[in-house]
């Protein structure tokens, strides 16, 4: 059942109508053949060529100036806008004209979709026009844009700027805000840069289960849900982690993965339920290669998008550059709160992190203290691309010990604006330990925390026919893309976020 209608759509609807009895089909089924964009024929069209005399486009009505015989409008595709030039004379030969006169002129709106053909010229005021010869329409629109005005210097009012507004209707966010649409691009772009680095490095993209018996490869809630004919529970997986290793077991010396993965946790400008991680794993490696990988990677992705490894971010300017910054994880707490944790066991930290204001519970752990304190006083002072490495072991359940201090792993994590956007071990291939620390998890579990991971019996049983030395790798592609694209929040780099129910 309809809404109530509004003025606009009553007349668009009545405009239909008036169309149809014309014999005009609305929304024609067959092809419509483009020759050219609107970006391509202003790039490149000079005064005086004789190219894109017979071109062809199509795209929407956005705007209209009728005068007389003679009227302007703007046709908007995918690349851009350009201005036509429309003359009752020429969109139609012979009997026609009073139809197509009638069309352009009275039925159509803004925001139909039309194809024209016609020629590139120049207008007396300069700007780059194409004379409209044939004029089709290719789809009538019974909505009506939202008005977007722009001052002389381009600035933007009276637009469609609510983000709520924006994020429910993405589809007319990017009609009426073109740089909406250059942020998905560049996102797109920034994928293609990460697999054109790993395929030429001849590491294999694989899917693994997004459905899985068990979840795991992260410490948080997952979704739950049931499958009828199996009568089982399901989770969606929280990460892939424990069936990308399973391939090294299998074989593979290198497979990553775009993974689609679900945690239902809270909301904010830097978190939606459901998220996409790059995991990356190479067999024969370790985490100081890892690194290395990192470094050049994100630094060749920083190029490709912008061309330079300078990305401004808000206020600062962020320069992707090699090498970044490094701190162990002490290191990093002791320099920016001048206490020296390296020592301290559970009871020590708890009073710590309440000496240092830090939100802490009866319920964390050792790892879960170090972790909160880091977050807390170290994370957002971290605004250049730094690494934070060898990670106390509670912190890290699937990493490898580091071999002078068993205490720590392996592990980095890479703080970008504030934020972590990767993390990394030299993964735990010793299956008597790797069991051990499931079951510490299942410990903490047991006090109330419920991001502990659970024991995975299968994975625990790939492990031990043998995993190789290891290195895994996992950057969160949204919070990656926040950054390249200079976006404030996770939902402007998502076509669609997660959005509460709409009221009434």
């Amino acid at each position: 059942m309809h809404n109530q209608l509004s003025e606009q759509e009553i007349i668009r609807r009545d405009n239909l109508t008036k169309i149809i009895n014309l014999g005009i089909e609305p929304y024609p089924s067959e092809t419509y053949e483009v020759n050219a964009t609107t970006k391509e024929i202003k790039d490149n069209f000079k005064e005086g060529d004789t190219t894109y005399q017979s071109v062809s486009l199509a795209g929407r009505l956005m705007s209209r100036r009728i005068m007389g015989k003679a009227s302007f409008a703007e046709l908007q595709d995918s690349t851009g806008r350009i201005q036509l030039y429309v003359s009752r004379d020429d969109i139609a030969p012979g009997e026609d004209k009073t139809m197509y006169n009638d069309l352009f002129k009275k039925f159509l709106d803004l925001g139909d979709f039309i194809g024209i053909k016609g020629y590139a010229f120049y207008t007396q005021m300069g700007e780059c026009t194409v004379h409209v010869t044939e004029l089709k329409l290719l789809s009538k629109s019974l909505k009506p844009l939202p008005v977007v005005k722009r001052d002389e210097e381009g600035h933007t009012f009276d637009a469609f700027t609510d983000p709520e507004q924006r994020y429910r209707q993405r589809y007319v966010d990017l009609v009426v805000n073109p740089e909406v649409k250059k942020v998905f691009e560049q996102r797109t772009t920034m994928y293609n840069s990460i697999r054109e680095y790993l395929n030429q490095r001849g590491y294999l993209e694989v899917e693994t289960p997004i459905l899985q018996p068990l979840y795991g490869g992260a410490a948080a809630r997952p979704f739950v849900t049931h499958h009828n004919t199996l009568d089982m529970k399901l989770y969606l997986r929280i990460a892939n982690e424990l069936y990308l290793k399973r391939l090294i077991v299998g074989g593979f010396d290198g497979v990553y993965e775009f993974s689609k993965d679900f945690r239902n946790e809270g909301m904010s400008r830097f978190h939606n339920p459901e998220f996409t991680q790059i995991e990356l794993y190479v067999a024969y490696k370790d985490y100081e290669w890892m690194m290395n990988l990192v470094e050049e990677m994100v630094e060749k992705i920083a190029i490709d998008i912008h061309g330079t490894t300078e990305v401004q971010v808000g206020e600062n300017l962020i320069n992707f550059k090699r090498p970044w910054k490094r701190y162990t994880m002490y290191e990093a707490i002791q320099e920016f709160t001048g206490i020296d944790i390296s020592e301290m066991e559970e009871s020590e930290l708890f009073q710590t992190a309440k000496k240092l204001h830090v939100d802490v519970d009866e319920s964390m752990g050792k790892g879960k203290l170090i972790d909160e304190i880091f977050g807390e006083k170290c994370e957002g002072k971290l605004i250049q691309p730094t690494f934070i490495t060898d990670y106390p072991v509670e912190m890290s359940p699937l990493a490898k010990r580091k071999k002078d201090n068993p205490a720590l792993v392996e592990r980095f994590e890479a703080i970008c604006n504030a934020k972590e956007i990767c993390n990394a071990f030299s993964e735990l291939n010793d299956p008597l330990d790797q069991r051990s620390r499931f079951e510490a998890q299942l410990e903490l579990g047991k006090r109330g925390d419920e991001e502990a991971m659970v024991l995975d019996e299968d994975f625990l049983n790939s492990l031990e026919y043998g995993m190789p030395p290891t290195a895994g790798l996992g950057i969160g592609m949204d919070r990656l893309a926040m950054i390249m694209t200079n976006q404030k929040s996770i939902q402007d780099v998502l076509f669609f976020p997660q959005m509460k129910a709409k009221k009434g």
